[in-house]
C-alpha cells in the first residue's frame, strides 16, 4: 500500500519564494509508484490551502489564485491523523508522513514541528528543539562551544532594547570589518558587512527589522564551504565539501539567488585533509545539536592558516535548481530519488 505523503510549501516568512522553488525537487522526484502525494500551500498571510492544481504554477506563485484551493487544517485528534479539508464536509485525508519544505520563520525554527508532534504525524527533518536552537545563531554558537575543538568566529550579541554599549564592545573585541546577522533568519536575509562605526549602527538597525536578537561577528577572510549531512536510523552520511563562490562582497540573499556571477563548486580543489576535517566537524555539530534527517553545515576555510571555522547550520537546506545540498548528496551515492526515499524513511522510523 502506498504511503500518503503531505508536502507543505510556501510559508509566511521572507523565504516564501525560495520554498516554492525548493518544493519542486520533491514534486518531481518522489516516486508516484511508492507514494501518494498531497500538497498544502501556506500563503504569505499564513492561510493553509489544499492544492490540487498544476504543480508547475507553484514556483511562479500562480498557485495562490487557483479556484480549486480548499482551506485546510491538520487534525489535532490523534485517532484521526491527517488533513481536514474545510469544504463543508470536513473531509479527512489520512497522512503517513509530512515533508515541510519550508524555510525561515515558522518553517524550520521548531514552530511547525511542534504542531506535527502534537498531531503525532511523522515528519522529515529535525525535531522541535534541534530546529529551534539551530535556527538561532546565538544558541547554536553556545552549544557548539561545548565541543571545545571546533573553531568559531568571535561575536557580540545585541538585543532589541539594548543601548549602544555594543558599539564599543564590538570594536574592542572584534575590530572592523565585521558581519551583522539577525539571529533567526535564513538565506542571508538582513545580513550586512560593516567597515566602520556608522555602517555598524546601520547594519544592526537593519538586522533588528528581521529579529529581536542580532549577532555581530568578526569577519573571516576565507573560502565558504558547505557539507551536506543525511541521517537515517542513526546512520549519518556526510558529503565532501562544496564551495559557494560569491559574486558579491559576501554570499548574500541577492548573491545566492539573483547574481549571475555567484556560483557553486561541487568538487573544489582543497588542501589535503580539509574534507576529512569538515566531515568530522559537520557530524559532531549535527549530533550535539540533536539533529535528525538532514542538515547543511557551513564553514569558512581561513586564508593563510587553512583553519576550518564553523559558520552556521541549516536544518532545512534549499532544494532549488542551484542548491548545493542535493548535489552534494548525489555525489556520495544518493541521487535525488534515493535521497527522497531516505528522508521519508527517516521520518517514519522516528515515529
Amino acid at each position: 500500500m502506498k504511503k500518503s505523503v503531505l508536502i507543505i510549501f510556501g510559508g509566511n516568512s521572507t523565504e516564501h519564494e525560495v520554498s516554492c522553488k525548493s518544493v519542486m525537487s520533491f514534486v518531481n522526484n518522489i516516486s508516484e509508484d511508492k507514494y501518494t502525494k498531497h500538497y498544502v500551500g501556506i500563503r504569505k498571510n499564513g492561510d493553509w490551502v489544499y492544492y490540487t492544481g498544476d504543480t508547475a504554477l507553484i514556483p511562479t506563485g500562480e498557485w495562490n489564485n487557483e479556484e480549486s484551493n480548499i482551506p485546510c487544517v491538520l487534525s489535532p485528534n490523534t485517532s484521526s491523523k491527517g488533513l481536514i479539508l474545510l469544504n463543508g464536509e470536513n473531509t479527512l485525508i489520512p497522512v503517513d508522513v509530512i515533508i515541510p519544505v519550508l524555510h525561515g520563520k515558522n518553517g524550520e525554527d521548531g514552530t511547525i514541528q511542534g504542531l506535527f508532534e502534537l498531531c503525532e504525524i511523522p515528519y522529515v527533518g529535525c525535531g522541535v528543539v534541534s530546529s529551534g536552537v539551530s535556527m538561532d545563531k546565538a544558541y547554536t554558537k553556545i552549544i557548539v562551544d561545548s565541543l571545545k575543538d571546533i573553531p568559531q568566529a568571535d561575536y557580540v550579541l545585541v538585543r532589541k532594547n539594548d543601548n549602544d554599549y555594543y558599539i564599543e564592545e564590538a570594536e574592542q573585541k572584534l575590530g572592523f570589518p565585521m558581519f551583522v546577522k539577525p539571529c533567526k533568519s535564513g538565506s542571508s536575509q538582513g545580513v550586512s558587512k560593516a567597515e566602520n562605526r556608522e555602517e555598524l549602527v546601520a547594519a544592526v538597525n537593519l538586522a533588528l527589522k528581521h529579529d529581536s536578537k542580532v549577532l555581530i561577528e568578526e569577519a573571516i577572510s576565507g573560502r565558504e564551504l558547505e557539507c551536506a549531512v543525511l541521517e537515517n536510523a542513526g546512520k549519518i552520511v556526510c558529503s565532501n565539501a562544496g564551495e559557494a563562490v560569491a559574486g558579491d562582497v559576501f554570499y548574500s540573499y541577492e548573491a545566492k539567488y539573483n547574481n549571475a556571477d555567484s556560483k557553486t563548486v561541487l568538487t573544489p580543489d582543497l588542501p589535503e585533509g580539509i574534507n576529512d576535517t569538515i566531515r568530522e566537524y559537520a557530524e559532531a555539530i549535527f549530533k550535539v545539536l540533536g539533529c535528525n534527517g538532514l542538515s547543511r553545515v557551513d564553514f569558512f576555510l581561513e586564508n593563510g592558516t587553512n583553519k576550518v571555522i564553523f559558520n552556521e547550520i541549516n536544518t532545512l537546506p534549499g532544494f532549488t535548481a542551484i542548491s548545493m545540498y542535493p548535489m552534494m548528496m548525489g555525489a556520495v551515492g544518493y541521487p535525488i530519488e534515493k535521497l527522497m526515499d531516505e528522508l521519508i524513511e527517516s521520518a517514519d522510523i522516528r515515529k
